[in-house]
């Protein structure tokens, strides 16, 4: 029998993506904590290891965080010495945040994270690939128009 009740909450598709967020963070911390990160300045590192420096802007629309979410990242990061940001000198009104090399040593700490977080997981590469883009799919549905 087809259970139609469209309210149950084990049918909810945001109550399945809030628990696997939630709980894939949390793999995550433990890995994270000893250098020296929280999930989203991890997430604000991954963006400038793959190009630095950034704006605040392109920053901001790469993670799809606000500016005004940003900033105390950027604002710790820095603190911690892993970033800097200084205005552009092309541009006063642009920020842009660049790698230090302390930033850029811990990148060699980071490469660790990904495969202990597959080897958590238990699940295939492939699995995880497609995983990734059926959730790349869903962040573009949902996207305003």
């Amino acid at each position: 029998m087809i259970d139609s009740d469209l309210l149950r909450l084990d049918r909810q598709v945001c109550f399945a993506l809030s628990v696997a967020a939630r709980s894939v963070v949390a793999i995550y911390r433990p890995l994270l904590e000893p250098m020296g990160l929280t999930h989203p300045q991890y997430l604000v590192m991954l963006a400038l290891w793959e190009r630095s420096p950034l704006s605040v802007k392109e920053l901001s629309g790469l993670l799809q965080l606000d500016p005004g979410t940003l900033s105390p990242l950027l604002k710790r990061l820095e603190a911690a010495g892993f970033v800097q940001r200084r205005r552009s000198p092309t541009d006063e009104r642009t920020l842009a945040v660049t790698l230090t090399d302390a930033g850029r040593a811990l990148r060699a700490e980071a490469e660790k994270v990904p495969p202990a977080i597959i080897e958590r997981l238990g699940m295939k590469l492939s699995e995880l690939d497609d995983l990734h883009a059926a959730l790349t799919q869903v962040i573009a549905a949902a996207r305003p128009t």
